[in-house]
């Protein structure tokens, strides 16, 4: 199973240089990927320019969004946008797509929640015409840099609804989760390869797990989940928090065991020195 590392872009005071720095130091122990998560109505980096920046500053490692609010964006452009990334990271980029579940995310840029999931279903017939480089109904061809036949990046779709298992067949190369899904997370991984081989789709469904963690005992970890998720489900999740070895082992296992081909867990501290310790403990 191979095992990510997400950029410290959603935690507080975080700059610029040390998302960079946090990159490097990531591809240089070895991690597989590096991920960056998505909000609108928080203080985050922009997913794609994020890791447009981390792709100059390294060579090979795996670049995801996981996920990116796709039915808060505009579809054309943003398929542009991941065609150019695809293109100019040498094919490095996996586009994690889900709806989100915070109806803030969606006032702030004029997008109505109640209506995501059918306003991305339409979007994602439109993104995939601008991949193949044609022309959606009624529509001028929107153009994005396909090169050598090559433009489209791997999608991995999130979400647990039977609409979003839906998308992931349709239109995924995979499936991602978040391990706060818990003990549902394992019957989930089955349904959606159960849907994969039903529709007839050819070899098996790339499975991605997004969790979280913590090397050491740091109280601004538990802020951190606290004041992101809020208080109805942070606590829970700052208490479940994998801190030790022995605890981030417990967890490689867990979702090893559920299926995962790879999981990108994502620092609740923003100390550089976290890329190590954590490399020290599972990338041995």
């Amino acid at each position: 199973m191979r095992i990510g590392i997400g950029l410290p872009t959603v935690l507080p005071s975080v700059p610029g240089s040390a998302v960079l720095e946090w990159a490097r130091r990531a591809e240089k122990r070895g991690y597989s990927t590096l991920g960056v998560i998505d909000r609108v109505a928080y203080h985050t980096y922009s997913p794609l320019v994020a890791l447009a920046a981390a792709a100059g500053a390294t060579g090979s490692i795996g670049l995801m969004t996981d996920v990116l609010l796709g039915p808060t964006r505009n579809p054309v452009l943003l398929a542009k946008e991941a065609a150019s990334l695809a293109q100019l990271s040498g094919g490095r980029l996996t586009l994690g797509l889900g709806v989100g579940a915070r109806p803030e995310d969606y006032a702030v840029v004029g997008r109505n929640f109640r209506t995501r999931g059918r306003d991305w279903d339409r979007a994602l017939e439109v993104m995939d015409a601008v991949w193949r480089d044609e022309a959606p109904e009624g529509a001028l061809r929107p153009a994005a840099p396909i090169v050598d036949g090559h433009g489209r990046p791997r999608i991995l779709i999130g979400g647990s609804s039977e609409a979003s298992i839906r998308r992931t067949v349709r239109w995924g190369d995979g499936w991602t989760a978040s391990s706060t899904a818990g003990a549902s997370l394992g019957s989930l991984v089955q349904r959606v390869r159960e849907a994969w081989r039903d529709a007839g789709r050819e070899g098996a469904p790339w499975i991605s797990v997004l969790t979280y963690f913590a090397v050491g005992d740091d109280p601004r970890a538990a802020e951190f989940l606290v004041d992101y998720y809020g208080p109805e489900r942070g606590p829970a999740l700052a208490e479940s928090l994998p801190t030790t070895p022995d605890e981030l082992w417990a967890m490689v296992h867990r979702l090893e065991d559920v299926g995962a081909d790879e999981i990108v867990t994502f620092p609740t501290l923003s100390g550089i020195d976290q890329v190590d310790r954590l490399a020290d403990i599972l990338l041995r």
